[in-house]
């Protein structure tokens, strides 16, 4: 299950919450309102956003654009979302009503379709992901299953909106790399029309460059496939850097920011972004903290003995994350094992080296180099 977490993200996820009837769409006060609250929500400013939803209310009230716009600023604001948390039930709700309400009514003329397959596809597609981050198949296969069809339908409509080509782009690219890393897959994937991963990535440019509302989306999941996929780190840091500069007080966005620098070895500017306070209120991005302090400790000053003490600690708080903190996790287990290797102890090497590789999202990200 672990493995689906990037990859239902990836194919379902989608922030924007744009409506299922053409009245919005043909407001530009409404859409103006829309455009600014998301960069809000994506940036944490939620009262701001709030604000957005109170002017949406009363234009609109009943639509399912309000329940979808509330989902979105709930997940954000308790970022990173998890079963525990005391806003999971209302968020849920939230995206249970909007998937609801834009399913179960009827399209005015086949003109207004694709607005109410985006609709549907957002509200799905934000409810996947939580389930898909917390490990929670149970929840994820029949949904999923469920979204396949709306899915493709969205390779009809990318000629009439290009915020389709982020769905067209991100099935493209990984109906056929996703096998190549993990071979296990080859079966289930034969079942799917085949993709085109380079026109897929072709697609995600696209979108990130001309789309109405996917663009955070697109550049998010270009640098992530750079990175994790493609081994093209070079290639994510512009994208990532653009997310960073636009949306500065995003913990996520900044934290695979910091984690492409130290791919890169650019440990002076990753010490620099982590001084900075712009997401340092994220009691998530300060779980993660202490694990790029180790890597840089260990690789750039060599200081083994403060790299163990900031690897332990950053073990530790991602703890109580679970699925969540796996892959941050993971580089701080990678990183006990590298240090017990040095100091000789084998039997900790063995045992970190074992407890990295089993919750790691890629086993070849280790920063062992």
């Amino acid at each position: 299950m672990r493995l689906l977490r990037k990859i239902i993200p990836a194919v379902f996820m989608l922030f924007v919450p744009l409506p299922s009837v053409a009245q919005i769409l043909s407001d530009t006060f409404a859409i103006r309102i829309i455009t600014e609250g998301m960069h809000s929500i994506y940036d944490f400013r939620f009262s701001e956003a709030r604000e957005a939803s109170d002017r949406l209310a009363v234009l609109y009230p009943g639509h399912p654009v309000l329940d979808l716009f509330d989902g979105m600023r709930i997940y954000w604001e308790n970022f990173p979302l998890l079963p525990s948390s005391g806003a999971t039930m209302q968020f849920e709700d939230l995206m249970r009503r909007c998937m609801d309400k834009s399913e179960n009514e009827t399209a005015p003329s086949p003109a207004y379709e694709p607005e109410y397959l985006l609709t549907r596809l957002c509200a799905r597609g934000l409810l996947l992901l939580f389930y898909a981050d917390n490990d929670m198949s149970g929840n994820v296969i029949p949904l999923a299953a469920s979204t396949y069809r709306p899915l493709m339908l969205s390779f009809g409509y990318t000629s009439r909106c290009t915020d389709f080509y982020y769905f067209t782009g991100v099935y493209n690219y990984y109906r056929d790399a996703y096998p190549q890393v993990y071979p296990v897959y080859k079966a289930v994937a034969f079942m799917f029309p085949p993709g085109d991963m380079q026109l897929g990535l072709r697609q995600l440019e696209e979108c990130g460059q001309t789309s109405i509302a996917l663009r955070a989306e697109a550049y998010f999941i270009l640098s992530w496939i750079r990175l994790n996929f493609e081994k093209d780190s070079e290639a994510a840091l512009p994208l990532l850097l653009h997310l960073v500069n636009n949306y500065p007080d995003n913990p996520l966005y900044r934290i695979c920011y910091i984690k492409n620098l130290l791919l890169l070895k650019r440990f002076s500017e990753a010490e620099a972004v982590l001084e900075q306070n712009s997401a340092d209120n994220n009691l998530f991005y300060n779980s993660v903290v202490p694990v790029f302090h180790g890597i840089i400790q260990e690789k750039k000053y060599l200081n083994y003995e403060l790299a163990l003490s900031h690897y332990r600690t950053g073990v530790s708080a991602l703890f109580p994350f679970g699925a969540y903190g796996n892959e941050y996790a993971a580089y701080g287990y990678f990183g006990l094992s590298r240090l017990a290797a040095l100091s000789g102890n084998n039997h900790e090497r063995r045992i970190n080296r074992r407890k990295a590789q089993s919750i790691a999202e890629f086993r070849d990200i280790t920063f062992d180099y």
